[in-house]
């Protein structure tokens, strides 16, 4: 199961098959910030890839598309992804995520 590393509190999520990157935090009891759970609405969910980008499923075109007709331009940077529909597919993955708190 591959694992993904949430900067800046360097926390690992481990995300099974099929599910995104938010979703896992979700499951295992991770504060993720939303406000849509994961219906690419708020984009609030929005974490930057800092590394290992191969580790992941590229963007499809309706993410794109949310987060250029949904997030303010100031707030997007290159890396930008919706975690509620990142996909990952192996190990290496580093996204950065302020406000993402561990389980209790």
């Amino acid at each position: 199961m591959p694992v993904v590393t949430v900067l800046p509190e360097n926390l690992a999520v481990e995300v099974e098959p099929g599910e995104s990157l938010a979703q896992a935090a979700w499951r295992q009891g991770y504060h993720w910030p939303t406000t849509c759970w994961g219906e690419m609405e708020c984009t609030v969910c929005a974490a930057t890839v800092v590394a290992g980008e191969h580790a992941a499923e590229p963007a499809t075109a309706e993410e794109e598309a949310a987060i250029a007709g949904r997030m303010p331009h100031f707030l997007r940077k290159p890396g930008t992804r919706l975690a509620c529909r990142l996909r990952v597919l192996d190990d290496g993955l580093v996204v950065e995520k302020p406000g993402v708190r561990a389980p209790q």
